[in-house]
C-alpha cells in the first residue's frame, strides 16, 4: 500500500468575499493556518475590522495524519453556521485552514434552513476564490556522526535528494534533514546501516 504523503491546503489568505441574503451580509474569509495561536490572531483581527458585526462563525481543520477540527456557531442556532462552514472545508479536501464568515444582521430572520444555506454558500465562495496547493508531508531526522564520516553522509543526502534544515559541522557533526514521508523508512534504514552514523526521528 502506498503511503499518502501529500495534503491540500490554501496558498495564501483570501481577503474577502461578500454574500447577501435578505439584507443580511455575510463576509467570507479563508486563511492558511498551522496552529491555534494563528487562528486566534486572525479572529481577533476580524473582530477589530468588523466592529459591530453580530456573529463571527468559523471552522478550522489542522493536521494531516491526525486531524483536529472545530466548528463555532458564535451565537447562531446550534449547527446552523460552524458545521456548514466545516462541511465546505471537507468538500474541498483541504486542511491547515481556517474559514470565517462574519454576519451583519439585516433585520429579516432567515430561519435555521436559511442560515445553514447562507453560511455554506459564503464558505464555498471563499474557498472557491483561494488557490489550493498540494504539499508533501515531511519527516525530519537528526543525523549525528564524526567529521571523518562526513563524505558518506553527504553522499546519501545528495543521492536521495534530502533537504538539509540545519547543520553543525565540528568534530561531532549534526545534520537535520527532511524527507517526504513515503521515503522516510528507506532513508532511516540507509543511515542506520552506515557505520558510525546515528539517526533519530525528530
Amino acid at each position: 500500500m502506498e503511503i499518502k504523503d501529500t495534503f491540500k491546503t490554501i496558498a495564501s489568505p483570501l481577503t474577502e468575499i461578500l454574500f447577501k441574503e435578505k439584507n443580511s451580509k455575510f463576509f467570507g474569509y479563508a486563511f492558511p493556518v498551522t496552529n491555534e495561536e494563528e487562528i486566534k490572531s486572525h479572529l481577533n483581527n476580524l473582530r477589530k475590522q468588523h466592529f459591530g458585526a453580530g456573529h463571527f462563525c468559523y471552522a478550522f481543520q489542522l493536521g494531516t495524519d491526525t486531524v483536529y477540527f472545530r466548528a463555532n456557531d458564535d451565537g447562531e442556532p446550534s449547527n446552523s453556521a460552524g458545521m456548514p462552514i466545516y462541511g465546505q472545508i471537507q468538500s474541498f479536501g483541504v486542511t491547515n485552514v481556517l474559514v470565517v464568515v462574519v454576519r451583519f444582521f439585516g433585520g429579516i430572520k432567515l430561519g435555521v434552513g436559511g442560515l445553514i444555506s447562507a453560511y455554506k454558500t459564503a464558505a464555498q465562495m471563499a474557498l472557491e476564490e483561494t488557490v489550493i496547493i498540494e504539499k508533501t508531508i515531511n519527516v525530519h531526522f537528526e543525523v549525528s556522526f564524526d567529521y571523518k564520516n562526513m563524505n558518506k553522509v553527504m553522499r546519501v543526502i545528495k543521492e536521495k535528494n534530502l533537504e538539509i534544515i540545519s547543520q553543525q559541522m565540528e568534530e561531532n557533526c549534526l545534520i537535520k534533514i527532511s524527507t517526504r514521508k513515503k521515503n522516510a523508512e528507506m532513508v532511516f534504514d540507509i543511515f542506520t546501516n552506515l557505520f558510525e552514523v546515528k539517526i533519530q526521528k525528530k
